[in-house]
């Protein structure tokens, strides 16, 4: 049995010299080597960028979407959507774990685990799609997956279901990176405040900033704000489009006095929200793009042709503890709870 390297490298077939992520195509042979752990896939959750993407190349039609995400592992031996970059995330059971990892991991044959690394550097082979939720971002299929020796993974909860825990874990970054940025009396401002990740989001950024801070909840759809205002823990939910930025500006100015925000989390699934993210942050507040549709080069040039010095953050889906931290969030809140049940049960 060979040796890998710890990052996945001796995977990558094009081009050479490049990490698993940024490679085109990859090597998807489920022989594993001795430090790598192999996967039986039941589900993937892929990820919302990628997924509205995919559904809207397709028009929405189940099976095109299925012959389509098949096409791309095919080609590139991961999930790795070429045009929006990202990929998602999957649960399986351990299937086999390589010799050279015993005394080095947690797991054992037959664990249930979520991966905690992109579907974009793993590698993937699809046997049968049996199930797709439109609603969801999720497939469930037949398959097989490898894991790498520095991949990152959470055993599946007892208490939470599986597709439930998927869909939260895909996600799990992003409250736990607005924890550490939200503080007490701050303002803050959630584009995609209604979805999966804005949720998260709206319900941490109300503990942190707490009684003298403001959360303001934004989505395009009356359905989200809805929602958002019968949850509880926005101040203000605002139906805007974050594409037009002015408006969401305009918005934000209304509801803070013209203060604007001291943290803007971006959640949302579609490009051209980043002149609408720097324009609600006031003077050398924080924006956090969580989104995988965040163009670098419009927010970076954006910001200075508005002269905003405001401080951006690439939204790192990884956090230390961010798996359990997110799934702790569904123990405490009983109506958090009950709304993903609702959603992804």
């Amino acid at each position: 049995m060979k040796h890998g390297s710890p990052y996945g490298t001796h995977r990558v077939l094009e081009p050479l010299g490049v990490l698993p992520q940024p490679a085109w195509k990859i090597n998807n042979a489920m022989d594993i080597f001795d430090n790598e752990i192999l996967i039986d896939v039941s589900a993937l959750n892929i990820d919302a960028a990628s997924f509205t993407q995919i559904k809207a190349a397709c028009g929405g039609d189940a099976t095109k979407i299925g012959e389509m995400v098949e096409e791309i592992v095919a080609q590139r031996g991961k999930l790795h959507n070429p045009v929006t970059g990202s990929g998602g995330m999957l649960i399986g059971t351990v299937a086999e774990i390589g010799p050279a990892l015993a005394g080095k991991t947690d797991l054992h044959v037959g664990d249930k685990i979520a991966t905690l690394v992109s579907l974009s550097l793993t590698p993937l082979r699809i046997d049968a799609i049996t199930t797709i939720h439109l609603d969801k971002d999720q497939m469930e299929i037949k398959g097989r997956a490898i894991l790498f020796e520095t991949g990152l993974y959470a055993k599946l909860p007892a208490d939470i279901d599986e597709k439930m825990a998927l869909a939260i874990l895909d996600v799990a970054g992003a409250p736990a990176q607005t924890a550490r940025l939200v503080k007490s009396g701050h303002t803050v401002v959630v584009i995609g405040g209604g979805g999966k990740s804005g949720t998260l989001c709206v319900y941490e950024a109300k503990k942190r900033a707490g009684p003298g801070g403001c959360v303001i909840g934004v989505s395009p759809f009356q359905k989200d704000c809805q929602r958002m205002r019968e949850l509880g823990w926005a101040d203000h939910a605002l139906q805007v489009d974050a594409t037009n930025a002015l408006a969401l500006m305009d918005a934000v100015a209304v509801v803070t006095g013209g203060k604007l925000a001291d943290v803007v989390i971006n959640c949302v699934n579609i490009p051209n929200t980043e002149m609408g993210s720097i324009l609600a942050t006031r003077q050398h507040g924080k924006i956090y793009f969580f989104s995988m549709a965040t163009s670098f080069t419009a927010a970076a040039l954006g910001a200075e042709g508005v002269g905003k010095d405001v401080e951006m953050m690439v939204g790192n889906g990884y956090a230390t503890g961010h798996a359990e931290f997110a799934l702790s969030l569904l123990r405490e809140s009983a109506t958090l709870r009950a709304l993903f049940e609702q959603l992804y049960v």
